[in-house]
């Protein structure tokens, strides 16, 4: 692929500021919803609720059906399981779910403007759109992006400033002694 301008360079580091940003509030999002789900759906069933007759900041009750076993969340059956929450107040465990849903399109997108300006390959976008849903793998990604892009437009960057001082890369004189 080829590589991109030096002209893009202001416009890469404003998408890595943007994508760094997206990446981390993506991952504390996926990892309080992944709290969420396990305290929903395990034989605990309780939700986070906000305000309401439990006080300022509490756990309500879901009331499932005999049906839900702690299995038949994630295998589809023709018994239906039905969860129906006790709580009054602002559900929070909702907010997270919601909250995370709508910042992954941004995160998306943020992966979408570093990948597409960096002319990276395919695989690297997956990659990437995997740390919404992978715990943990957003914080990995964003360390490892960083330091990548980082690396690369300041060797892209030291390569331009020598060849507009007339002297070749340091590669190139090495090959020519």
């Amino acid at each position: 692929m080829p590589a991109p301008k030096l002209a893009t360079f202001p416009q890469i580091r404003g998408a890595l500021k943007f994508y760094q940003i997206a990446s981390v509030i993506t991952g504390v999002g996926l990892l309080l919803l992944v709290a969420e789900m396990i305290l929903k759906y395990t034989p605990l069933h309780v939700e986070l609720f906000l305000g309401g007759s439990g006080g300022f900041l509490w756990f309500a009750p879901v009331i499932a059906s005999p049906e839900c076993l702690w299995w038949s969340q994630f295998v589809p059956s023709a018994t239906a399981c039905e969860m129906i929450s006790s709580g009054d107040g602002i559900n929070l465990s909702l907010g997270i779910l919601i909250a995370h849903g709508w910042f992954y399109v941004v995160y998306l997108f943020a992966c979408f403007r570093v990948w597409s300006l960096m002319r990276w390959r395919f695989p690297r976008f997956l990659l990437l759109a995997g740390g919404g849903v992978v715990p943990f793998l957003s914080f990995f990604m964003e360390h490892r992006v960083a330091r990548d892009v980082k690396r690369y437009l300041a060797e892209r960057e030291a390569k331009a400033a020598a060849r507009a001082a007339g002297n070749p890369p340091a590669e190139t004189q090495e090959v020519a002694s």
